[in-house]
């Protein structure tokens, strides 16, 4: 966060004093800037990259930047208010509306102000990112032979080898596509099991981003109510006799956001209900590689125990490394396997080849297993000191559960609390929030909040950020 605030307040700085120089007036050389603000070369280069992004100043390779010269008259921004009626005019007819809100998702994607603690992040933050493996990785793949070549449609095959060995059960790499993340395997499913208007089962509450998935394809999403031991099987049955739908959607292992694992006795009660059903399971393992350090053996994937093709697989390296690095799973057993090859490749192709080495790089360097161990004490040492610092600063918070696995914590809200109210006080004291409305499909029973302990610099961070939030609740709560 720090390295962000320097660029924008450099960028900001180089704004405010571009009027001392001419249309086409070169500006100080890097090393002066840096040498004047006290900054690294790279927060240069970048500042000026948001200059020239905006059309600022003009840099040459070699020679400098320059303001720019005083651009042309823009042209007239024309009248684009006949696409409100060219995108509404069949809406009538749509069983669900194909407006997207991606509000959900934009939380945990966009970026909070300098100086803001980011307890809505859905990533680790870069102390926490195995950034030198990862760019020795992709360093490694752009020298073999062949990596700027055009991969199998399906994958590297020694790619969906790795990820089908970590699946197990009778999974074979031959049932292993490799896709770009875990937002475009869910997408890709979701879209080869259920035909628009049908619903689809999901988890209640769940993740945004799968409801955001559901609603873009024009599908109904159906809750179905989660407890401490993950899905209700009785409530699932109901649910799929009530609606014939086609799918359920479920994350089995520290569920998000509630962090809840589905029970030993469960898992084969889910499968058999939904094989009765005629119905697909599709399984999020969205943070397999993020347990903590002081979780116990963690029960297999539902893809592991599924002999019979009802388990629609999704495993990502995403969570575990960078958000930038894109590269997930999708695995299936039978004839939905080609469906779900033939929506990909009309889709996206293949994932880029450079990628796909650069995963194969990392998964098989000696880095990668320490990189897992440092991140599952780390997490564990974050969520402690983030379950204390509510504890002390916040005991109005209820949290029905503190989770082995995953990066957040899900504390239900005191009675009455405007959940709303709650986000834009913090966000004045320096703290983002996730709040929970938009982790159900449909009205929630209670107010919750989901806070992420990945996206901060550290414990420091963390006690600072609760402290924060205790002065927004005092505004809000009274």
């Amino acid at each position: 966060m720090q390295e962000r605030s320097s660029v924008g307040e450099l960028a900001e700085q180089l704004r405010r004093e571009l009027d001392r120089y001419s249309p086409g007036g070169k500006l100080p050389s890097s090393r002066a800037l840096v040498e004047r603000f006290r900054v690294s070369p790279v927060t240069v280069s970048r500042a000026l990259a948001r200059l020239a992004a905006e059309g600022l100043v003009v840099t040459r390779p070699g020679a400098g930047a320059f303001r720019a010269r005083t651009p042309a008259t823009p042209a007239p921004s024309g009248d684009t208010s006949w696409q409100e009626v060219a995108l509404s005019a069949d809406g009538a007819a749509d069983l669900v509306p194909r407006s997207v809100d991606a509000s959900g998702v934009l939380v945990s994607l966009a970026a909070p102000p300098p100086g803001v603690i980011e307890f809505n992040g859905g990533y680790l933050h870069p102390s926490l990112q195995p950034e030198r493996a990862m760019a020795a990785a992709l360093s490694r793949a752009g020298r073999r032979p062949g990596a700027w070549g055009r991969p199998p449609m399906e994958g590297l095959p020694e790619l969906r080898e790795w990820f089908a060995r970590g699946i197990g059960g009778p999974v074979t790499a031959a049932e292993v596509l490799i896709t770009a993340g875990g937002q475009s395997a869910l997408t890709t499913a979701l879209r080869a099991l259920a035909p628009p208007g049908a619903p689809v089962l999901v988890e209640s509450p769940t993740y945004p981003g799968m409801l955001a998935i559901a609603r873009a394809a024009g599908l109904r999403p159906v809750p179905v109510p989660v407890d401490a031991d993950g899905v209700r099987p009785e409530l699932l049955a109901d649910a799929f006799r009530a609606t014939g739908a086609p799918a359920f959607v479920c994350q089995p292992l520290f569920q998000n956001p509630t962090g809840a694992v589905l029970a030993p006795e469960r898992r084969a009660e889910v499968l058999r209900t939904a094989r009765e059903a005629g119905a697909f399971v599709v399984e999020d393992d969205f943070v397999r590689r993020l347990v903590h350090e002081d979780a116990g053996p963690l029960p297999r994937p539902l893809a592991a125990d599924d002999p019979d093709g009802v388990v629609v697989h999704v495993s990502s390296l995403t969570k575990a490394t960078s958000p930038s690095f894109r590269v997930s799973a999708l695995a299936a057993r039978g004839p939905v396997l080609e469906r779900l090859r033939a929506i990909q490749v009309v889709d996206t192709f293949f994932v880029p080849r450079p990628l796909q080495e650069a995963a194969l790089e990392l998964v098989g360097s000696p880095a990668w297993p320490r990189h897992l161990r440092a991140v599952s004490a780390a997490l564990k040492t974050r969520r402690d000191a983030m379950t204390g610092a509510l504890a002390l600063h916040l005991p109005e918070f209820a949290l029905a559960r503190v989770p082995s696995g995953g990066y957040h914590l899900w504390p239900r809200l005191p009675d009455g609390t405007d959940e709303s109210a709650l986000t834009s006080a913090a966000l004045r004291a320096g703290v983002a929030l996730a709040p929970g409305r938009p982790y159900f499909s449909a009205e929630p029973p209670a107010a919750h909040l989901r806070l992420s302990f990945a996206a901060v610099a550290g414990t420091g961070e963390i006690a600072e950020g609760v402290r924060r939030l205790r002065t927004a609740c005092d505004e809000v709560l009274g």
